[in-house]
């Protein structure tokens, strides 16, 4: 396990470990990394490359330790390195690291999320956020007879073929939304809504009421920077989709187990009939799951005809660490002290801009939020794009001397975790309040 890293001293971080490494990584993968937000395009230079973490810190392969504010990009709500997570990994791995058989387990855990989410029946675990969108769509559009969906312009549910259309996070940080490689016939069985707007999306059940078959929407988008949904949105696809009979999915990869033990569903007081999950549910190893109501998921195989299947779907290790994770979340205590301490930061933040008359606008669900570079405020994909992102990437670097690591890309949502102390948001406001003072504008 990583002992306890310490803090870093303003100034210039070493960087020699990470160029050298993103040199070689470069002439084997594909732009040097194993997904593409993390080539540091969205902010420009050499990829940090991190080589332990503990608590809400981690060091990197140069010696340089850093607050930090990914998470992995949301599942250590714990923070790194915990002792229960790590001891249920070990003492899973002394089993035996994987059967292709079934185990208790993911029995336990499938148990867990059944309780947790409130619209869940049943449930089946997968390995990645990818894979439990492109499921659940498989089955809705099976339940419903109907082959077309609905997605949302900037929220991301993974890669599959046909979701890729004007998708968020890498793809917006990139500013390349529609990925060559998926067939013209997928896209077209794609409508692309706009997040928050309700009107675009009666408009599209007016134009393909009969043919959708499933509206799939992050209730908290998070993947263009996180931006909450507005008062009466959900609540109108629940309508809409019941009135056209399509099926209402949440991608809770994000969300479920983050601003609440049971989701953004809990949270709003609305219930899909479908819902996805990772990150959290995972404890950090690579585990997601997909489920909803029982008539539709018992079209899944073998009970049903739908086929999906997956050699380390129920991992041993990644569902020991998924049981540690919600074991130590059940009793909804960590709630209130995220919310707490995420408020604080997103209030902090905003205080030491308006200071410096930075343009800021900052977003926050829970103990995630985005400090956009906006005058006006976010709520959508097109706000979200007129946001300044050369300035993001200047706040970046610099919070990056002071010690506190921040996404690389404007356009994705900053993790506050429970091993995140006051004293952690005393120094990374600091840093903040120093970042902005610099600069006028960060």
């Amino acid at each position: 396990m990583a002992g306890r890293i310490g803090e870093m001293a303003s100034g210039e971080p070493r960087t020699g470990g990470s160029a050298k490494l993103f040199e070689r990584a470069r002439r084997l993968i594909p732009g040097g990394v194993n997904s593409p937000v993390r080539a540091f395009k969205g902010v420009g230079g050499t990829p940090i490359f991190i080589q332990r973490g503990s608590g809400c810190r981690v060091e990197d392969v140069d010696g340089n330790h850093y607050i930090d504010y990914l998470g992995s990009w949301g599942p250590l709500i714990l923070g790194h390195a915990v002792e229960s997570v790590v001891e249920a990994i070990r003492q899973a791995a002394e089993d035996g690291t994987s059967f292709g058989a079934p185990t208790e387990r993911e029995v336990r855990l499938t148990e867990k999320i059944v309780q947790a989410v409130p619209s869940i029946e049943m449930v089946r675990l997968v390995s990645s956020g990818t894979e439990a969108c492109m499921s659940a769509l498989r089955v809705a559009r099976a339940f419903t007879g109907r082959d077309k969906i609905v997605k949302f312009d900037g929220c991301y549910h993974g890669h599959a073929d046909g979701l890729l259309v004007r998708a968020g996070s890498g793809a917006l940080t990139l500013g390349a939304p529609d990925s060559p490689g998926v067939p013209a016939a997928y896209a077209r069985e794609t409508v692309s809504a706009q997040y928050n707007d309700l009107a675009s999306v009666e408009s599209a059940f007016g134009q393909f009421g009969a043919e959708i078959a499933a509206v799939i929407v992050e209730p908290i988008a998070a993947n263009m920077g996180v931006v909450p949904p507005r008062p009466g949105f959900l609540e109108g696809l629940r309508r809409l989709t019941r009135e056209h009979g399509a099926v209402l999915i949440f991608d809770e990869v994000m969300s479920g187990f983050r601003v609440a033990y049971g989701g953004a569903q809990e949270l709003y007081g609305i219930h899909p009939d479908m819902t996805t999950l990772g990150k959290i549910v995972g404890g950090g190893l690579p585990l997601a799951a997909y489920g909803g109501r029982r008539e539709i998921m018992e079209l899944v195989s073998p009970v049903g005809t739908v086929y999906q299947a997956g050699t380390l779907s129920g991992n041993p290790l990644a569902t020991a660490a998924g049981l540690a994770t919600l074991s130590a979340l059940e009793d909804r205590a960590a709630y209130p002290a995220l919310e707490r301490r995420a408020s604080v930061l997103a209030e902090g933040i905003g205080d030491a801009a308006e200071r410096s008359g930075a343009p800021i606008s900052v977003t926050r669900v829970g103990s995630m939020l985005t400090p956009f570079f906006s005058r006006e405020p976010v709520e959508d994909y097109e706000s979200a794009k007129r946001s300044d992102t050369a300035n993001y990437a200047r706040l970046f670097w610099s919070m990056i001397r002071c010690g506190v690591y921040l996404p690389p890309s404007q356009f994705e949502a900053s993790f506050v975790s429970l091993a995140h102390g006051d004293a952690e948001i005393e120094q990374t406001l600091a840093a903040v309040q120093a970042s902005f003072s610099a600069s006028g504008e960060g």
